[in-house]
């Protein structure tokens, strides 16, 4: 009882205060809206009652943890409007992370691959999810990391190729890459197709590539008036073909060498090509690289065994090699200059095996030499396997030709794995125009209006069986010019020749510009 009334006197007082207090604040909140004083320096009190937040009626009030508290907040920070379907006794934060990663991929239905996929793990479940969705994926991200991921993708993206829309820019650049697969496949046929005028040929002048073409072959110096077939040009029929640009080849062929190794009609193409590469001008900073390749005169001779040239510009080179048999020839006693050559039908000229290595593009070609009257002109004796041939069949001289090219055709589908820059091509043969008789024997071709407009070349397959049997299944490809050359009699130099004896014809040769300037156009097309 000590102190008893002590106690009973301090709380009185605390009472009287607290009455004191209440009469006071009961007296302010009377006042405040009536006076003007209290309203200037004291808040709204609706604005005082906005300080005083609404407790949250969505938490639980049994929560027991911090950790439950700070994942419930967690939750509703992230989405406005509490989830349903989160369930309120949720215990640990392991469950949590669960249902809002499962929430996140049922959101909505994702219409592409999310940009933060960073495991194969997670690439498997959202490819695994995307499998049962009824809208297919419409794009794939280019960030993907792992190559695990790529595969998977590449594989969908396989499967529903059609269904890609062209608005997407990474399915656009998708769907161009297989398209252009498509266009690759399914390879032109240059050889099929039919010859129109166009206004824009010739390539170049005929009377003034005069570095490059041999007067011989430029039927604008010599006596002939019509000159119409210098107006065709080639028409693939299921294809355009490339435009032939000087500047483009140069480009295209830039530091490599482009060879010629064949009979005279191999040096046609080659000065063909010359002229349509500079247009048919004078070009004195071009170089006489003949050297470099064993091209040189020989002594007592008239003229090399080929010439090449070397665009600096680009470094690029163009050759040609006389080879009229595409086989090696080998003086049988090199003291006597009225020898007989050794014609090793089942080898290659010495020329290839000594310079392929330094050649990019190759072509061949052989074909008319293959007579009886040229190999006794020539003095060339058939000789296989080192002696002397005795095999009849390939005596005969188609046999021999047929042979030869096959082995020839062989060697080099060898050598190209020793050469991946490589790429040859054999041009099948030339065809001839002589009607009544042979080019000794009056045989003429007086035509000179051009009868082939539009006459279709429709065939399938080579003119040129041996060319084109003797290319199937190897690495070497045909330049096939046969048909679209035989409906082209009108461009033959003919009776114009300045250098044949008079009354007979060359009905082989072509006038220049003319029919081999569209087989460059074909070569450089399918470079």
């Amino acid at each position: 009882m000590k102190g008893g009334p002590y106690k009973l006197r301090w709380r009185g007082r605390e009472v009287s205060l607290i009455l004191i207090v209440l009469v006071c604040a009961t007296i302010l909140l009377w006042t405040w809206d009536k006076s003007p004083v209290l309203t200037s320096s004291l808040p709204n009190k609706n604005q005082l009652l906005q300080l005083s937040p609404e407790p949250k009626r969505h938490v639980r009030d049994d929560i027991s943890t911090l950790k439950q508290t700070e994942v419930i907040n967690n939750e509703e920070e992230l989405h406005a409007e509490p989830k349903r379907h989160v369930r309120d006794d949720i215990s640990t934060l392991k469950e949590m992370e669960v249902i809002n990663n499962e929430e996140e991929l049922h959101a909505e239905p994702k219409r592409h691959v999310r940009d933060d996929i960073s495991t194969s793990n997670q690439m498997e479940v959202i490819n695994k999810e995307d499998e049962h969705r009824a809208e297919p994926k419409i794009h794939v991200r280019d960030d993907i990391s792992s190559s695990k991921q790529t595969e998977v993708i590449y594989n969908e993206e396989e499967h529903h190729v059609d269904k890609l829309p062209s608005t997407d820019t990474d399915t656009a650049e998708s769907f161009s890459e297989f398209e252009t697969v498509a266009v690759q496949k399914k390879a032109c046929n240059y050889a099929k197709g039919k010859w129109v005028i166009d206004d824009r040929r010739p390539l170049y002048s005929g009377s003034g590539c005069k570095q490059w073409l041999a007067p011989m072959w430029a039927c604008r110096l010599m006596q002939r008036q019509d000159f119409a077939f210098e107006k065709l040009r080639w028409q693939p029929k299921d294809c355009e073909m490339e435009e032939f640009e000087g500047s483009k080849f140069l480009k295209r062929m830039q530091g490599k060498t482009l060879a010629f190794v064949g009979d005279s009609l191999g040096r046609q193409q080659f000065q063909s090509l010359m002229c349509m590469i500079t247009a048919g001008k004078d070009r004195p900073d071009v170089l006489d690289v003949g050297k470099e390749y064993g091209l040189v005169i020989p002594r007592g001779g008239k003229r090399p065994n080929g010439w090449a040239y070397r665009f600096p510009s680009t470094n690029t080179t163009v050759l040609y090699y006389w080879s009229a048999t595409l086989c090696d020839l080998e003086p049988l006693n090199i003291k006597d200059p009225h020898t007989e050559y050794a014609m090793h039908l089942d080898r290659p000229p010495a020329f290839l095996r000594d310079f392929l290595h330094k050649i990019d593009v190759l072509v061949l070609n052989t074909g008319h030499h293959w007579n009886r009257g040229k190999l006794r002109g020539n003095r060339w004796v058939m000789y296989v396997g080192g002696a002397p041939n005795t095999n009849k069949k390939t005596a005969d001289m188609g046999g021999a030709k047929n042979f030869t090219i096959h082995s020839t055709v062989e060697w080099v589908n060898s050598q190209l794995p020793k050469h991946p820059h490589l790429k040859v091509f054999y041009r099948s043969i030339s065809p001839r125009h002589f009607v009544n008789g042979d080019w000794n024997t009056g045989g003429s071709c007086d035509n000179t209006t051009p009868m082939s407009i539009g006459k279709e070349v429709l065939q399938e397959e080579s003119s040129d069986h041996s060319a084109a049997s003797a290319v199937r299944g190897t690495g070497v490809k045909l330049l096939d010019i046969t048909a679209l050359s035989q409906v082209r009699d009108e461009g033959h130099i003919s009776r114009f020749s300045i250098t044949a004896t008079p009354g007979v014809q060359d009905c082989l040769h072509w006038c220049l510009p003319g029919v081999p300037d569209t087989w460059n156009e074909l070569l450089f097309a399918q470079i």
